[in-house]
Parts: C-alpha cells; sequence; structure tokens
C-alpha cells in the first residue's frame, strides 16, 4: 500500500497540528479552529501557550463575526509537550517556525520523521522553495508549501507549491485540504522565490522606501496613495483586470499598444521586461481567460458596485470607531 493511498480524503481531515505558535502559527490555528478543526499545537518557546490562547482569544470575536464553522470551539485547542506528540495523531502538519533555512530544514526533518509517513506537511514559509527546506527528510514527497498571508485566520490566500522531490499527489492534495479549510488557493506551476502575492507586494514596498529615501513623499501620502487609489480596485479586480479596462473596448491589446511605451518611463525604479510581441500575446490572453466573455460594461458595473460596498463597509466601521472612541472619552 502506498503512502498515498493511506492518507485521509481532504474533507475527512478532523486534526491539525501547527508547528510553531507565532504570529503566523498562532493565526494558523485560530483559522483552523474557526473552521471546526481540533488543533494540536507545539511551540518550544518560553510562554508560548499563553501567547497562543491569548491570541487565538484576540482573534475569536473577529472570526465570530465571520462566521463559525459547526463544532467549532477555542476548547478543541492542545498545546502539546513535545513537537511528537504535536503531530502523532495529525491528519495534516502546518509548520510556522521562524523564518531562518537552517531552522526550517532541521524542523522538517524533524517533523518528518515524526509525523505518519502518509500525513501531508506543511511550511508557511515566506520566501524559501521547499527544494532547500527538504533536504534532510526522509520522504521529503510529502512535503509542501502552504504559504498563508497574515493574519492567516482572515486572509484568505494561501500559495501551494512543492520542491524538486515534492510528488505531486501532494501539492494537490494539500491544495484540495486548503480549499475545504475555506482558502482561496493558488497552486503554483513552478518553485519562484517568495512565491507570488510577496513578489508583487514587495515591489510596492521597495518603491516606497526609495521614496521616502529619495524625500519624494511620506508615509502617510503613500499609504493613502494605495488605499483611496489603487487599493481600492485591487480589493476585487488585480493589476491586470485593471488596465485590462484602462484599455477601453479596446481591452488588455489596446492598454499595451497604447500605453507600452510608458515602460520604459522612470515611473519606479523596478526595471521592466521588453514588451515583446511574445509577453503582449501572453498577457492578452491570459486577460481573456479571466474577463471569460464578459464585456467592459459588465466589468465596470461589477468594479463600481464592488468599490461602493468596500467603500460604504470601510466608512461604517469608521463610524463604529469613531463612536467607540468618544464612548471611551466619557
Amino acid at each position: 500500500m502506498t503512502e498515498q493511498s493511506r492518507t485521509l480524503a481532504p474533507q475527512d481531515v478532523r486534526t491539525v497540528a501547527c508547528v510553531g505558535a507565532g504570529v503566523i502559527g498562532g493565526g494558523w490555528v485560530a483559522h483552523f479552529l474557526a473552521r471546526g478543526y481540533r488543533v494540536v499545537a507545539w511551540d518550544p518557546a518560553p510562554g508560548a501557550e499563553r501567547a497562543l490562547r491569548d491570541l487565538v482569544s484576540a482573534a475569536w470575536p473577529s472570526l465570530a463575526r465571520l462566521g463559525l464553522a459547526e463544532g467549532a470551539a477555542t476548547a478543541n485547542l492542545t498545546v502539546a509537550p513535545t513537537l511528537a506528540e504535536a503531530v502523532a495523531g495529525a491528519d495534516f502538519v502546518q509548520e510556522s517556525a521562524p523564518e531562518r533555512l537552517e531552522l526550517k530544514v532541521s524542523l522538517l526533518a524533524e517533523i518528518d520523521a515524526a509525523a505518519p509517513p502518509h500525513v501531508v506537511v506543511a511550511s508557511s514559509t515566506s520566501g524559501y522553495p521547499m527544494t532547500r527546506m527538504q533536504v534532510e527528510a526522509s520522504t521529503p514527497g510529502r512535503l509542501v508549501v502552504g504559504h498563508p498571508f497574515n493574519p492567516p485566520y482572515l486572509v484568505p490566500l494561501v500559495e501551494v507549491v512543492g520542491g524538486e522531490r515534492t510528488e505531486r499527489w501532494a501539492v494537490e492534495w494539500a491544495s484540495d485540504f486548503y480549499r475545504a479549510a475555506g482558502k482561496s488557493v493558488i497552486t503554483m506551476d513552478r518553485e519562484l522565490p517568495g512565491f507570488i502575492a510577496n513578489r508583487i507586494q514587495e515591489a510596492a514596498w521597495r518603491e516606497a522606501l526609495h521614496m521616502v529615501a529619495n524625500d519624494e513623499a511620506t508615509v502617510e501620502q503613500i499609504d493613502l496613495a494605495m488605499t483611496d487609489g489603487p487599493g481600492l480596485r485591487w480589493a476585487f479586480f488585480g493589476p491586470c483586470l485593471t488596465f485590462h479596462l484602462a484599455g477601453g473596448e479596446g481591452g488588455m491589446a489596446h492598454m499595451l499598444d497604447h500605453f507600452g511605451p510608458a515602460l520604459k518611463y522612470p515611473w519606479t525604479r523596478l526595471a521592466s521586461p521588453e514588451l515583446t510581441a511574445e509577453l503582449r500575446d501572453a498577457m492578452v490572453a491570459g486577460t481573456d481567460e479571466v474577463v471569460s466573455g464578459r464585456s467592459n460594461t459588465e466589468l465596470i458595473a461589477q468594479r463600481d458596485r464592488r468599490m461602493i460596498a468596500v467603500m460604504r463597509a470601510l466608512a461604517e466601521v469608521a463610524a463604529e470607531e469613531a463612536a467607540e472612541r468618544s464612548e471611551a472619552r466619557t
């Protein structure tokens, strides 16, 4: 019998082990608890259990507002005294140790040795490829990256990718499990340092640092430029679909043909790739897949409706916060 054949179906997972219970690991614990799983956590840091339970308690009201799964309860959390005990009965393991390569390598090898051999193990690494982290594991085929965004209990995205020695079934199983656990999943085609979302986020972050370093903009201006500008649209349409609409009826093709020369303008320190015919066609074809036959009129109506919903929600929350501050002063 192969290890794959002994692995539970993703929707049948009941117990999740969370190794590492800091900001990310604790966020994972809160998410899995809210989705109705039993969670066994382990973290060797002094005071880790108290800090973890405090994090879960602080997150629980937000999770309750979002909607708890049937059977969800903070009482379903157990903190194990050893790593081996934490993973022994797990149906899935989420590792969230500090971002140090040598630690990830040794810890994943330790988890691999202690966890049942048919259980998939995922790392929350922010940027290390699994190929570099699985080098000391005896059964590296079940090791994958499951990269979340902070806080994991609210942000739905998880990026899943394997290493050179990861078996394809493990990548597909992890992707299916995360979806069953309420996550939005990108199953990456290949390893990429920093994955996808971090690379996009990092480009904006580095440009922000450049602008402050060169006294071109303040921190306040940069944050306002994002929250009241592209950030509103990016809550529901990504940059590609946004620029597709900028092309009018001609869509992405017209946008690239018309605004392509602007890629040479000094609007960012990030060098632009050459806008070759191949890149242009790939962008147009990819955007067509996302658009999926919707007209610009439909897309604009959808964009406007969603933007209004976001703006109204933010205004409502701002009013609530103002009322709470006023109450606190009286």
